[in-house]
């Protein structure tokens, strides 16, 4: 079966990067067309600046980024509260925010019953 190629309401990606932003703000939903129209912060304004000029290993800490189609294909380095995660964008993640594809919080690990653990606990059993 042949990969169906990537569209936004009928839009491919050559289309969305030849847009305005105005057509483009209308393809995306209301939170997103209200984050962009409020206008971008200093940090996201750099971060643009420095996706424009091809500059490679990009950190930020701009969680709150909508994802834009001029940013497919770069790789850009999130913040994740310890670490920053590469993030390779690609088309399907147009309209989301960076800090969705950088997960925050990890899976809880039990591991042995620690210091003061009650008797009860002691004698379970580990797998």
């Amino acid at each position: 079966m042949a990969k169906k190629d990537f569209t936004i309401k009928g839009k491919n990606l050559d289309e969305l990067k030849q847009m305005n932003p105005g057509e483009f703000l209308q393809l995306l939903t209301s939170r997103q067309r209200r984050t962009i129209k409020r206008g971008f912060t200093g940090q996201q304004k750099i971060l643009l600046e420095k996706l424009r000029s091809n500059e490679k290993n990009i950190e930020t800490h701009c969680r709150d980024m909508v994802i834009l189609p001029e940013m497919v294909g770069a790789t850009i380095k999130v913040h994740q509260g310890r670490e920053f995660v590469p993030v390779i964008i690609e088309p399907e993640m147009i309209g989301h925010y960076l800090g969705e594809f950088a997960m925050t919080r990890k899976k809880v690990m039990h591991n042995a019953p620690g210091i003061g653990a009650t008797r009860s606990s002691a004698s379970m059993s580990v797998k």
